[in-house]
């Protein structure tokens, strides 16, 4: 995501390569948040060129939600969408994330709770690249949908790595988790 602050620099000096680490990726996650405040209005999303999910869903399992992904499409580069969406994107920069996550609220409102990207796979390793992305300092998550399940383990995408950050909702699991417990589908209408 760049040069670091000189503050991080001068801090990493003083305290070593561990405490280093975490503060590199404290800040990245900061950046992202305060890059992605003004979607807090749906609206300002939607007028960025982010839309609903086509599949209508919001996403949850016994792990918890994920929410109503809101896609910009040309960041994702989505070639189709039959049978799977599928795309030749390969954008990973999370200060203008490819994907938004809204909870529904009771009274029809959207709230953001956390923002992602996602990157396919075969477009991932044409482009040159062997390793998933990562962010945050871990590699993002492999998805791909196991037709021996009744669960669509790949959310109707074709195989793609994908990092979910909840950077506007607590996640007792971890930041980089892709399901959040404090996350509810609840009051989703289709």
């Amino acid at each position: 995501m760049g040069l670091f602050p000189k503050s991080i620099v001068v801090a990493c000096t003083i305290l070593g390569l561990a405490s280093c680490a975490q503060m590199q990726v404290d800040s990245e996650i900061a950046a992202a948040k305060a890059a992605s405040e003004k979607y807090q209005d749906v609206n300002v999303a939607l007028a960025a060129g982010y839309i609903p999910d086509p599949s209508g869903e919001c996403f949850t399992s016994p792990a918890g939600g994920m929410g109503v992904h809101y896609l910009n499409m040309a960041l994702l580069e989505i070639t189709t969408g039959d049978p799977r969406i599928d795309g030749t994107g390969t954008h990973t920069d999370f200060l203008n994330p490819a994907v938004l996550l809204y909870e529904p609220q009771a009274d029809g409102s959207m709230v953001l709770v956390g923002i992602e990207n996602l990157v396919f796979q075969a477009s991932w390793a044409a482009a040159g690249n062997t390793y998933p992305p990562s962010f945050g300092g871990s590699e993002w998550n492999t998805m791909a949908d196991d037709p021996d399940t009744e669960m669509d383990e790949a959310h109707h995408f074709a195989p793609h790595y994908d990092r979910h950050v909840w950077v506007f909702r607590d996640n007792p699991e971890d930041i980089v988790t892709p399901f959040n417990p404090n996350v509810t589908c609840e009051f989703h209408q289709e």
